[in-house]
């Protein structure tokens, strides 16, 4: 199947592969480029693995917007730089800020679309390019909170890469059935019940996957479980429903912050460049981070010409 869209979420694999990747493997200049040459080789596998009408990169240019964070203070702090944590600056390696600008570069000098958006963080861009592509997405991630936006009737779905590159995952409905019970539409609730400590969400006090699977599969929505709650419903233990209203609040505004956002404002096109946007600048980003293997590995996965650095 040729997917209508294949929709990466940039910053899972830069960070894989800063990690991934030794640091012995450098620029000309001795600059760390590992994480630089690992993104380009994995956007060349998955380019080349999943063949699609339309590519998408979406950045994190807001990765920590500040409407979440008013609906729950703890979101996403375990990764603020503590030197500048009043100023909500994410904690990035000294030796990958570089390169993430180089990838950046690289992208747009190629013409591949990037998309980020103020108020948006990478995963609310990748819900909008699934909402507005309707059917047969892919979306390329290490996150499981884009789950939701699995869908076995419209053909989306998520490529997990939480097992590496040789191992990867293709999660539909049909997995998340089998392995937790529930479907790409319920993936929200059973977040915001369990809790992600990768996102700073506590969850409900005394609820795992099991018990967040049964209260997702039997009540489908967290005005209906909360309602059952208050009603003292008896196929709710006793203590979990104490503390399921202790947790009103929380479950309400932790809804708002899992769940993925669908309105942000793409680019008119998504078509796979025909050629080159910026030729000259592709050069000296190849010339000076010695990246002429990655990149013409990159240019011939989508069928433009390969180029001949100095």
């Amino acid at each position: 199947m040729v997917a209508n869209g294949l929709y990466f979420d940039t910053a899972t694999m830069y960070y894989r592969s800063f990690f991934a990747v030794p640091e012995s493997i450098t620029a000309p200049d001795g600059t760390p480029s590992g994480a630089l040459r690992g993104f380009l080789d994995m956007a060349s596998t998955f380019i080349e693995k999943y063949p699609a009408k339309k590519i998408a990169f979406a950045w994190d240019t807001d990765w920590r917007p500040q409407w979440r964070v008013d609906l729950i203070s703890t979101y996403k702090t375990h990764r603020l730089d503590e030197e500048s944590i009043d100023e909500g600056f994410e904690l990035i390696p000294d030796n990958l800020s570089p390169q993430i600008s180089a990838i950046a570069s690289v992208l747009d000098a190629i013409g591949l679309p990037r998309i980020g958006q103020v108020d948006f963080e990478a995963d609310d861009i990748l819900g909008t390019l699934v909402a507005q592509t309707k059917t047969k997405s892919l979306v390329v991630t290490g996150d499981r909170d884009l789950f939701q936006l699995v869908d076995d009737r419209l053909n989306n779905a998520v490529i997990s890469m939480n097992k590496g590159m040789k191992n990867l995952e293709l999660i539909t409905d049909e997995y998340l059935l089998d392995k937790f019970g529930i479907s790409g539409k319920q993936y929200a609730m059973f977040a915001a019940l369990r809790g992600d400590p990768a996102d700073g969400l506590p969850g409900v006090k005394g609820v795992g996957e099991k018990t967040a699977t049964d209260l997702v599969a039997r009540f489908g929505s967290v005005s209906k479980l909360i309602a059952a709650a208050k009603k003292n419903d008896e196929s709710i233990k006793k203590c979990t429903r104490e503390n399921l209203l202790n947790s009103q609040n929380y479950l309400t505004a932790a809804m708002e912050v899992v769940k993925v956002r669908t309105d942000a404002k793409l680019p008119n096109t998504l078509e796979i460049p025909q050629k080159i946007n910026n030729s000259k600048e592709l050069d000296f980003m190849v010339n000076d981070w010695g990246i002429a293997k990655q990149v013409n590995r990159l240019l011939k996965s989508l069928k433009l010409p390969v180029l001949n650095p100095k």
